[in-house]
């Protein structure tokens, strides 16, 4: 009771069962072949939501396979008080994303109903057999109802979807295409930089025997500091520039004056960030065009390989500023799945990790022993 130990004793009877031999009675309380009540395990489940699985540990002094088995035994009940097709009934708009779990190429796919911002199903790893996976285990009914599939720019979404739901909607999240533009525009200032700190260096060593007031020393006194100014530069440029600081205004300033090529590509991901805002679909393809004719005349690589990368996503980038759809649920069950990882340190076996992200992200819900059950976890 509460950070106290409390044993209950009981004489739980033996039962001949014509089946399974000797078995041993259910009693109300604690599942079977469990070591724990069942108000033990709701309490472990609603801590591990509130904190660190090493803290909880120590506090209800058990280890931390315990607590894992017990956050997989609560996960498994209250999916068996509901019906576990029930969460894909109604499902209109989904959004499909991948998340790292650990290091290396360990993934997870995550399906998210965008009309709630609930988990509705997790796979282990990733691609299209993942997610045909998920499509499979639908009624034809509820593939049909899926009008809107959004996600990044995998190819494998494109292919599930077109194979499984014919009613749907392919649509492109805009985030991972301001994402797209961000990369380019990084990869643009790390090669312009590569190039201004390899002129630096060269004039500084031919200038290191002459007076440090002559020109050609401050000439390569001041393509050190450009070069510089370019490699602290990525976070200015990747902000937006209403939540620009003063330091990073200055910068971007400097930039501007001083390396028109990277500022125009600058300008151009500022342009595409734009564009995706508009809420009129006619106009958004019209300036889509005039940006894409830029970018691929622009005559930086990296920035022609985006305007390639977005011709070849255009209709799923229209439908998206078509529909008004929006990545910030997706984002946001990514961002707690990422602290549910971090607050845990990690989790060795995967089973446990998917229910502790199913208790915390899904439509289950975890109630403390003595509070009133809502309505809808009852149902």
């Amino acid at each position: 009771m509460g950070s106290c130990k409390v044993y209950l004793r009981y004489a739980v009877p033996r039962v001949m069962c014509p089946i399974h031999n000797v078995v041993t009675a259910a009693v109300p309380w604690a599942d079977h072949d469990c070591w724990f009540t069942r108000d033990f395990d709701d309490t472990v489940a609603w801590l591990a939501q509130q904190m660190s699985k090493s803290a909880l540990s120590k506090y209800l002094k058990i280890d931390w396979e315990t607590v894992g088995r017990a956050i997989s035994r609560v996960k498994k009940r209250l999916e068996k008080n509901k019906d576990p097709n029930a969460r894909f009934d109604n499902l209109v708009s989904i959004a499909v994303d991948e998340t790292s779990v650990k290091k290396g190429q360990n993934y997870i796919t995550v399906v998210i109903n965008n009309d709630t911002g609930k988990i509705v199903w997790i796979g282990e790893n990733h691609g299209k057999e993942v997610f045909m996976r998920f499509l499979q285990m639908l009624t034809k009914k509820q593939r049909e109802g899926i009008r809107y599939v959004t996600g990044d720019g995998a190819r494998w979404i494109d292919l599930c979807a077109k194979e499984m739901l014919p009613n749907c909607t392919r649509c492109i999240d805009s985030f991972h295409v301001v994402q797209w533009s961000n990369d380019a525009l990084d990869k643009e200032r790390r090669t312009i930089w590569r190039e201004l700190n390899t002129d630096a260096k060269t004039q500084r060593k031919t200038t290191e025997s002459l007076d440090k007031n002559s020109k050609e020393f401050q000439a390569a006194v001041a393509a050190e500091k450009l070069a510089k100014e370019v490699k602290g530069a990525q976070y200015a440029l990747g902000k937006a520039p209403e939540n620009l600081t003063q330091t990073q205004q200055a910068r971007l300033e400097f930039i501007r004056d001083t390396h028109p090529r990277l500022y125009r590509a600058y300008c151009l991901k500022e342009e595409l960030r734009f564009i995706l805002k508009l809420d009129n679909v006619q106009e958004a393809e019209r300036e889509l065009k005039h940006w894409y004719w830029r970018a691929s005349h622009s005559r930086m690589n990296s920035v022609k390989d985006l305007a390639k990368k977005i011709k070849r996503h255009w209709t799923n980038i229209l439908n998206t500023i078509e529909h008004g759809l929006s990545s910030a649920k997706c984002e946001s069950v990514n961002n707690t799945i990422k602290l549910i990882l971090r607050r845990a340190y990690g989790f060795r076996n995967l089973q446990n990790m998917t229910d502790m992200i199913m208790l915390c992200c899904s439509d289950l819900k975890v109630v403390l022993p003595g509070d009133v059950v809502p309505a809808e976890a009852a149902s």
